[in-house]
């Protein structure tokens, strides 16, 4: 073994050499605090209806030319299935505090159509709703995370959303049958609103708290399923959000969330997502390694209120932001992505893996076709 590496394993703590002559180095790994694991949802995704995420990215209808399974476009499919997306977020964002899922559910054919007014004001004709995604994730085996409307909905609305995913019978249940799916889903992540402080409803912490306490009362448990219940958490640098929330609401709570995108614009605009000087490239790098500082003031914060850590802090948004691609709607956040981007997603995944005693999941923004995408598509071709 390469002396430099083995000293540096050393002090690491990694290894102790317990032989060595001058051919071998016979090694003995110390053993790994059990306490200290990367949870599999730390590689979470993110999808929302915004731009050609969800339509032209994940679904194109099952009359579409464009070879599908069910509807879902064949290509990007198997490419999650390689990717092997252990949770995936939906359906918002903040298209999620305007989504309605009584207006998904049924015969597309008569479904209403919706305007999208935070992204660009696309008209959704609602063709992919609840039965699409979690049969979705079910193709992909992957955890389904629901992101509930607070801002515009109803706490008997969102009720009865997880009632209708998770109940063997009753009123919802049976409405599900009606619709095509005789068994209920599982549905673990609940997310209770979605940037609250802002576009979910611009609440102050303080009503936001009382709010999250009523919705997720209600928010039930049906056949035996587990529901893990998110507050909807702060934007980067605002730790009053995370004190308030967390003081007036934490034994209500499984987990609290946390956005923090890697934006280095300055004048009105993010900049190009592939031109850049070395300068742009060192000032990305250095913003995308501020996530480790504000999530350990953040973890410092729930510590307060939650010193046995039985919270999980959830990263459920992140990724690089920039300028949309020239020609493109402004609206619909396409952005091509360098590596430049890919070494943003390896610091920003290496941090996590350091903080998991409080990070137990995060989202990278965003699936498909919108900011930081793992799947490229147009018309019948993808990347």
């Amino acid at each position: 073994m390469n002396r430099k590496i083995s000293s540096m394993l050393l002090a690491a703590g990694l290894f102790c050499p317990v032989v060595a002559s001058a051919d071998t180095v016979t090694l003995r790994m110390d053993q790994i605090n059990p306490e200290e694991v990367i949870m599999p949802e730390i590689y979470g995704q993110f999808a929302e209806h915004l731009g050609a995420c969800i339509y032209g990215g994940l679904w194109v209808g099952p009359e579409s030319p464009i070879p599908n399974t069910q509807g879902y476009r064949n290509d990007v499919l198997q490419a999650l299935r390689d990717l092997k997306v252990p949770v995936m977020r939906w359906p918002g964002g903040c298209f999620a505090d305007e989504y309605h899922w009584r207006d998904g559910i049924g015969p597309a054919k008569d479904r209403p159509t919706q305007v999208n007014n935070n992204w660009g004001g696309t008209i959704e004709d609602n063709s992919f709703g609840t039965n699409e995604f979690f049969n979705l994730c079910e193709l992909l085996g992957c955890e389904p995370y629901l992101s509930g409307n607070v801002g515009s909905g109803s706490v008997e609305e969102l009720a009865q959303w997880v009632e209708y995913i998770t109940a063997e019978d009753g009123p919802m249940a049976r409405l599900r049958k009606e619709n095509g799916r005789e068994k209920p889903w599982k549905l673990k992540y609940l997310g209770v609103g979605n940037e609250s402080w802002g576009c979910g409803g611009n609440f102050t912490p303080e009503y936001y708290s009382d709010v999250y306490r009523r919705y997720q009362t209600y928010c039930r448990e049906f056949s035996g399923n587990k529901l893990y219940k998110i507050a909807s958490g702060a934007s980067d640098y605002d730790y009053n959000w995370t004190d308030i929330v967390m003081k007036k609401a934490h034994s209500h709570m499984h987990g609290i969330s946390l956005h923090y995108y890697t934006v280095t614009g300055w004048n009105g605009s993010k900049g190009s997502a592939t031109v850049f000087t070395p300068e742009d490239y060192y000032w990305t790098l250095g913003k995308c390694l501020e996530i480790e500082p504000v999530i350990e003031k953040h973890a410092a914060i729930m510590d307060k209120y939650d010193e046995k850590k039985r919270i999980g802090l959830l990263v459920d948004e992140w990724g690089t932001w920039w300028d949309v691609e020239p020609g493109t709607n402004p609206g619909h956040l396409y952005q091509q992505n360098t590596m430049r981007d890919a070494m943003v997603a390896a610091l920003s995944l290496n941090t996590f893996h350091g903080l998991t005693d409080r990070v137990k999941m995060t989202s990278i923004a965003q699936i498909a076709n919108v900011l930081q995408a793992m799947v490229l598509t147009k018309d019948d071709q993808m990347v």
